[in-house]
């Protein structure tokens, strides 16, 4: 393979038998992981950094593999030739899906892709608090806002550790009955820590654009915890630091802002917790989120990669979690803290502000519980179950 470089784009010439056969040009987010020399056999792939991606880059490319720093509007699409967008996120409002239906575009997700990577975000946030003493209640009732699939899976987490956990989302009440699910005013004033888990939705029924604004923390039970890794313009940025700087919440953990890659700098210093967009980015789920996009734009285009995956995986740096001299109530949060120490990614960001992109593109290795056998021969059958539950695996001759 030849490389031409020019003005940041990567330009990929193949060589060999694939020589003079037509193929189709993919215009790929450089600093999407596990991307690079997967669709070289199949296609034409030009790299290039999300932000940087313009029309006159994407003229002639019949497809793009993204991610939200790259608006795919009018703006950047009309003229071209391109038939397809595959975002590996989940979420999709970077995307102007009626421009795109209007002009027969396609388009894909990766819905789910990191819904585990998030849990373990918002579980390592809860363990930090619990273990520095700042969350008094042992079992804390648990309100998710957005019961998709990342509220799925943390409800059933949380379950598994014993809180209580209280679920509102309006479109699948709809659909399912009220029985499962909570009033929005019952669940902010019952609940000791919110966690927001839906998707941005700018108008409509069930509009999201500002929702945690003066009214909600107006509502919200006195020292509850804050959380968002959704979307930064579901809450009002001034109304969270009014929030803490009233005592009216306990504190908040903010892991996507309104202005992205800007973080607003009264939030960031108010935040308990505070880092650069990066709640979902286990290699898991960073894994996934690129595996679903190479195999939609597969699928598309009959390219015979329906069923590609990264071929390796980096290993945890310390796969092994030792249980001795853990106090019996603290096990979980210190099994959970050891997957991911969530305070080391707030340090940085609240260090160094100016370099979200950069920590965003950098980040270290963090694998998922499932990657993590806890040396287990002294837990208790609760505990153990409970970790079991949470996906780790258990070494049971051995602490």
């Amino acid at each position: 393979m030849h490389l031409l470089v020019r003005k940041n784009v990567y330009f990929a010439f193949k060589s060999g038998r694939n020589q003079g056969k037509s193929m189709i040009k993919i215009v790929v987010d450089s600093n999407i992981p596990f991307i690079h020399g997967a669709l070289e056999s199949v296609a034409t792939p030009i790299y290039i950094e999300g932000d940087k991606i313009t029309r006159w880059a994407v003229e002639d490319a019949d497809a793009l593999i993204i991610r939200t720093r790259t608006l795919c509007n009018k703006d950047l699409l009309e003229g071209t030739r391109v038939k397809y967008i595959a975002t590996a996120t989940i979420g999709h409002d970077h995307i102007d899906t009626e421009y795109c239906l209007k002009n027969n575009i396609r388009w894909s997700n990766a819905p789910g892709c990191n819904a585990p990577a998030v849990c373990q975000y918002i579980l390592s946030a809860i363990s930090r608090l619990y273990i520095q003493g700042k969350l008094k209640e042992k079992k804390p009732t648990l309100g998710i806002i957005g019961a998709g699939n990342i509220g799925r899976r943390l409800s059933e987490a949380a379950n598994a550790i014993g809180f209580k956990v209280l679920l509102n989302d309006p479109p699948r009440e709809e659909r399912e009955g009220s029985g499962k699910f909570t009033d929005i005013d019952d669940l902010l004033s019952n609940s000791d820590i919110i966690s927001i888990n839906t998707p941005l939705n700018l108008h409509g029924r069930y509009k999201t654009f500002q929702m945690a604004g003066s009214s909600f923390f107006d509502r919200i039970k006195k020292g509850a915890w804050f959380i968002n890794t959704a979307r930064g313009p579901v809450m009002q940025s001034s109304a969270v630091v009014k929030a803490v700087q009233t005592n009216r919440i306990k504190g908040a953990v903010v892991d996507v802002w309104e202005n992205e890659p800007v973080t607003d700098n009264e939030l960031r210093r108010a935040a308990e917790i505070a880092t650069p967009h990066i709640a979902g980015y286990s290699v898991e789920g960073k894994a996934m989120g690129t595996a679903m996009s190479v195999r939609a734009v597969s699928r598309f285009f009959d390219l015979g990669m329906n069923n590609w995956y990264p071929k390796k995986l980096p290993p945890p740096p310390h796969p092994f979690i030792k249980t001795d001299n853990c106090i019996e109530n603290e096990l979980i949060y210190r099994a959970i803290l050891h997957s991911y120490n969530i305070e080391s990614d707030s340090i940085r960001l609240k260090s160094d502000p100016e370099q979200f992109e950069l920590q965003r593109n950098n980040y270290p290795v963090r694998r998922e519980f499932g990657a993590y056998t806890v040396m287990g021969r002294d837990i208790s059958h609760d505990n153990l179950k409970t970790v079991k539950r949470l996906g780790f695996k258990i070494d049971h001759k051995h602490n």
